[in-house]
C-alpha cells in the first residue's frame, strides 16, 4: 500500500517496505510525446557538487534520453543546474552520465533498441531512501494523430469532472 502525502514541496512516498521515496523532478511531456512500453529503475554515477544541487531539485528533464557507448548506458541532456554555493570544482551542467543497470537489463534495453522507433526517455528523478535513482521507459514516438487523440481524451475527462 503507497500512501502519499507532501512535504517542502516534493512528493514523498512510504512504501510497505520502509523506504522512502522524494522525487525530485518529471519528465511530462514524455507521457504526451512517447507511447511508454516498459519502465526501468536505474541508479546515476553523479558527483558531490550533483547531489547537492538535486536536493535543491535543480534539475530538467526535458530534452533528455538514453543512450549506450560502448557497451555502458549514459544519459546525455539531463540538465542539472550548478550547485550555487560550489567551488572551482562544480560540475558541468550538460555532462554525460552514466546509468547503473544490471547486465540482464542492459543486454534487454539494448535489443530493443536495436528495433526500429525505440528510444530511452527518463520520466522522472527520485531520492530513494539516501540514493539518486531515475526512472527510464522505453518509449515509442507517437504520430501527430495519437497525440490529438491523447488530447481530446484529456479534455473531455475535464468536462466530466466539472460535471
Amino acid at each position: 500500500m503507497i500512501l502519499p502525502f507532501s512535504l517542502n514541496n516534493f512528493n514523498i512516498l512510504h512504501l510497505e517496505s520502509n523506504s522512502k521515496i522524494k522525487v525530485i523532478g518529471t519528465n511530462r511531456k514524455a507521457s504526451f510525446q512517447y507511447e511508454i512500453l516498459n519502465r526501468y529503475e536505474a541508479g546515476l554515477v553523479l558527483l558531490g557538487t550533483e547531489v547537492k544541487a538535486l536536493r535543491e531539485a535543480k534539475v530538467n528533464l526535458q530534452d533528455a534520453y538514453g543512450k549506450f557507448i560502448g557497451n555502458e548506458f549514459w544519459l546525455v541532456n539531463a540538465h542539472i543546474s550548478e550547485y550555487k554555493f560550489g567551488n572551482l570544482n562544480n560540475h558541468e551542467p550538460l555532462r554525460n552520465r552514466k546509468l547503473l543497470l544490471s547486465k540482464r537489463e542492459l543486454r534487454k534495453i539494448k535489443s530493443k533498441l536495436d528495433e526500429k522507433g525505440l528510444t530511452m526517455v527518463p520520466t522522472k528523478i527520485y531520492f530513494k531512501d539516501s540514493l539518486v535513482k531515475i526512472e527510464m521507459c522505453l518509449a515509442k514516438g507517437k504520430k501527430l494523430y495519437d497525440k490529438r487523440e491523447s488530447i481530446k481524451l484529456r479534455e473531455t475527462e475535464r468536462k466530466l469532472k466539472r460535471f
